[in-house]
């Protein structure tokens, strides 16, 4: 589960696919990615279905908790994955998994793609974003925190459920937020911090498990969040604190394997990432904002989220060249 603003419908033809449907009857896609984008509330089923109508094949999904975990698990079984696709990295980790030497370039035509900062990639595309946010519970926080300093700063009787960022995008994300706002000040943020932190989870999923079973009132999820509770559950009582040094971005992709054993039918999904047969299922199922044009109105509550004014980003070379030190830096801080 991961739009800040109500967003007009977009009406755009579908993405040609490079490979014809009838070449892919009987064959099948494994998909690496992200247990939530799989479960049933997710936006998983209802993509399989659509890409097994259109490509006469069986798409299979194997799931791992979470972002990180994807190339943690790349790494281990390097050109013997079994999958074609790899979908859930972020732009925070491109450049890491590039220089594994396992993808490769996907060769589609990228011009339905529209995310903040005009990410282009010739190996990864992105297939939705969103902005990290503090969701609290109204019926526990009165004054959530408004800005990451209070966060930092406020009651540590006031918990808040975490990710893990050798695992989790989201957890990595707060590691690039954090270091975005306090820089070289970060590991006596993350100290201060971690008197707050109820545990840290491996995914985003138990995190937010955690925090909706009212285990505590604060959890590190998206200013798309509250949507979902709206819209699936008919109530406000979850919000997104709005931060007054802005909010961290993440635009998620997906890439080809070099060794997919099934290449062309790889690149027939990689083509409907960008139509709305798969964009339709991500602003309410992965509750995050569309890369590619929709052809469905998204509903109210979406005009009334949290709207950034100012973002922040990383570069996948500046994450690549730091990552290890600042989670290094994090385990140290949150250790003592």
């Amino acid at each position: 589960m991961r739009i800040a603003r109500f967003i007009p419908v977009a009406l755009a033809a579908l993405v040609p696919f490079l490979a014809s449907p009838a070449s892919s009857a009987g064959k099948t896609l494994t998909v690496y990615t992200y247990e939530s984008f799989i479960a049933e509330w997710g936006p998983g089923p209802k993509i399989e279905a659509a890409f097994e109508a259109e490509c006469d094949c069986d798409l299979k999904w194997v799931g791992v908790a979470d972002g990180v975990a994807l190339l943690n698990r790349l790494k281990l079984e390097g050109d013997k994955a079994e999958a074609g696709i790899v979908l859930g990295l972020d732009t925070n980790l491109v450049a890491e998994a590039k220089a594994t030497g396992l993808f490769e370039a996907h060769g589609l035509d990228t011009t339905a793609i529209s995310v903040p900062g005009g990410f282009s990639d010739d190996t990864f595309i992105p297939y939705d974003y969103g902005h990290f946010a503090v969701i609290y519970d109204t019926q526990a926080i009165s004054n959530p925190p408004a800005s990451l300093k209070d966060l930092v700063e406020g009651d540590p009787e006031q918990k808040i459920v975490i990710q893990d960022p050798r695992t989790s995008t989201p957890g990595l994300g707060l590691l690039l937020w954090m270091k975005s706002v306090y820089g070289d000040d970060a590991a006596q943020a993350w100290e201060k911090l971690s008197k707050r932190v109820l545990t840290v989870t491996p995914g985003w999923s138990e995190a937010y498990g955690l925090f909706t079973s009212g285990e505590a009132p604060m959890v590190l999820s998206y200013t798309t969040s509250p949507a979902y509770h709206m819209v699936a559950e008919d109530t406000d009582r979850y919000q997104a604190a709005e931060f007054a040094e802005g909010h961290y971005l993440q635009v998620e992709v997906a890439g080809l394997l070099a060794a997919a054993p099934e290449k062309d039918l790889a690149r027939e999904f990689l083509s409907f990432t960008m139509t709305p047969g798969f964009q339709n299922e991500i602003p309410t199922n992965n509750w995050m904002l569309p890369a590619a044009p929709v052809t469905m109105e998204l509903p109210e509550a979406f005009a009334t989220l949290v709207s950034p004014e100012k973002t922040f980003l990383y570069s996948p070379e500046e994450v690549a060249g730091n990552r290890a030190a600042w989670v290094e830096e994090w385990l140290g801080a949150m250790s003592r």
